[in-house]
């Protein structure tokens, strides 16, 4: 890293150094995440190790038995050869700041998914965790995920408290560069096969129909997408009763280049799945399950009439919502309330759990984008009684259960195949099954994309421009024909729909979000990424179960998109780049 500063100062690369070396990592939906190599920003050894101080400074003023329970470390297969970067070696100098400080810790022997680091933080009782990973971002990205004792990712105030421990001890201890310490500290602990084997025998626990699943002739095709996955989706589906599910050989095995995917993120549909989808045809299998590099998310496709159709997530979970509730009252026991039963989604995604569950009975809850939020909401209704079925958010990640308080793809993939066993014994498809719902409960139809700005400055007079839109201080009435009910936005807490002009959802300063109810019953969300440098819009029609006629919904949304991007994004004006069909 070094030699990439020295060559950048000799080449008189000074808006780069200012970038990479004037401002820190900071904490966005899903942890520090950044591209590998050399600056302050970046995820280097340095700034692993600066963090991981930060980490015990804190813990270690939080815990007073710290240094009894131990701390989590996991790490998925990304790498960099040109700033010797990988995530094994990063979570190698993760274990060693703490393993210096006389802390224990469990460091897995190999990479694992990221749903095993908070389980193993509330199996071992440890007080916090790391996973070292940057999910489906782009191969030149890596990141550092962190958990509290109750298994979800952190969320403010520790964030906060970190960042700020972190900048109290920047200059690395002595120890901390010892990435050899998890190989020789008697403070260290594989816990792999013991959370491994726990994790696969709670899963057990949404298994409702293991005999369909020993007898069924379906066949599945799993792509793990270079990364973890593989053997962790294997050995779910035989904990299920299922064979295990035919392998895409070329994507199997870890590659920190996903040489195969031109970028390793299954949300993008139909083009990145192109070698399961052509496997799928050619082994007769009609479902394909994919997971992403860190396993914590899971796209689904569908064979139907010669043709496959691509999930999207907001349509999983329907039938994820659908299923687990079913599952559910065929299991409950005779005194079981359905008014103690919860679902949750993230602000942005789809509105289908809230008809649901207006129609059975049990309560819907939303939360701000980010699984973090989704967690931490859900230990709290756990550990006041409650009983939570199923929460998801539209970017394909999903909890079924509540063995671990954050999205896993593994156990997600192996529900697809057990909902999609049961219904091929009632000649259903998943995709029949899914129009079915949305005649039972009303249509919910939405589109998510984005646009790509590497200005910041842009985003931030966007959004501003829509705060200030006729007049100082106003937001839009109208968006072209389209007129506005109700104006929510999360960055300042104003909400015009609410009595008291604020926001029910917490404040969050430090992103861009502006949400716009519709006259015509469309919501629209218009958002900055936590993670990549994009500007998002997620736009659905809910109609009511009366209103069946698809694609006039389908005109009206579309049409509203277009109005939407034009009046209020102007990506031609502001220079963003559409994403790529």
């Amino acid at each position: 890293t070094k030699e990439q500063i020295e060559s950048l100062l000799q080449n008189g690369k000074h808006k780069e150094l200012r970038d990479r070396l004037c401002c820190r990592l900071t904490f966005g939906t899903a942890g520090l995440r950044s591209a590998m190599g050399a600056g302050f920003c970046y995820i280097n050894d340095l700034t692993v190790i600066q963090s991981t101080q930060g980490i015990y400074k804190y813990l270690e003023r939080c815990f007073s038995d710290f240094k009894q329970r131990g701390f989590v470390v996991g790490y998925d297969t990304r790498g960099q050869v040109t700033s010797n970067c990988s995530s094994k070696k990063l979570a190698k100098l993760t274990a060693a700041v703490l393993l210096a400080k006389d802390v224990p810790v469990y460091f897995f022997s190999t990479y694992v998914p990221t749903p095993f680091v908070p389980y193993a933080v509330q199996q071992l009782k440890a007080v916090a965790g790391v996973m070292i990973t940057a999910s489906h971002n782009r191969k030149e990205d890596n990141g550092y995920k962190v958990y509290w004792e109750n298994g979800a990712q952190i969320t403010s105030p520790h964030d906060k408290e970190i960042i700020k421990c972190i900048e109290e001890c920047v200059e690395p201890w002595n120890g901390s560069w010892n990435e050899n310490l998890v190989d020789t500290s008697p403070l260290r602990q594989d816990p792999l096969k013991k959370i491994c084997d726990c994790y696969m025998e709670d899963l057990k626990r949404i298994c409702y129909h293991r005999e369909l699943n020993v007898q069924t002739n379906l066949k599945f095709v799993h792509t793990s997408f270079h990364g973890v996955g593989h053997d962790y989706v294997q050995l779910a589906f035989k904990a299920f009763g299922f064979q295990p599910p035919i392998p895409v050989p070329e994507q199997k095995d870890p590659d920190p280049d996903f040489s195969t995917v031109k970028c390793p993120n299954p949300e993008e549909g139909e083009s990145v799945l192109e070698l399961s989808l052509r496997l799928a045809e050619k082994e007769n299998a009609r479902v394909v399950v994919a997971t992403d590099p860190d396993a914590d998310r899971l796209a689904v496709a569908e064979q139907q009439n010669g043709c496959w159709k691509v999930f999207t997530g907001n349509e999983l979970a329907a039938l994820f919502g659908w299923w687990m509730f079913s599952c559910w009252k065929e299991n409950c026991s005779e005194d079981a309330d359905v008014k103690n039963v919860y679902m949750l989604a993230t602000t942005v995604s789809s509105k289908i759990l809230r008809a649901i569950a207006l129609k059975e009975g049990f309560h819907f809850e939303e939360t701000l984008p980010g699984f973090k939020w989704i967690g931490s909401r859900v230990k709290d209704l756990l550990d006041n009684g409650k009983e939570v079925l199923f929460a998801f958010e539209e970017s394909i990640g999903f909890m079924c259960g509540t063995s671990v308080l954050d999205k896993d793809g593994v156990s997600a993939a192996v529900v697809t195949a057990e909902m999609a066993t049961y219904l091929e014994g009632k000649n259903l498809t998943l995709a029949q099954k899914l129009t079915e719902i949305y005649e039972t409960y009303g249509y919910h139809i939405s589109k998510t994309s984005y646009f790509l700005c590497y200005d910041p400055p842009t985003i931030k007079r966007i959004f501003e421009k829509l705060r200030n839109f006729d007049a100082p201080q106003s937001y839009p009435k109208f968006c072209g024909i389209y007129n506005i009910l109700h104006v929510r936005d999360i960055t300042t807490g104003y909400d015009s729909s609410q009595p008291n002009k604020k926001s029910v959802l917490p404040v969050s300063k430090s992103s861009q979000m502006i949400t716009f109810t519709f006259q015509n019953g469309c919501v629209a969300t218009l958002r900055t990424s936590g993670t990549e440098p994009k500007i998002k819009y997620y736009a659905e029609m809910c109609a009511l179960p009366e209103q069946s006629d698809r694609s006039i919904l389908e005109e009206e949304l579309q049409k509203l998109i277009e109005a939407l991007i034009e009046n209020f994004l102007e990506p031609d004006k502001n220079g963003l780049i559409w994403r790529s069909a």
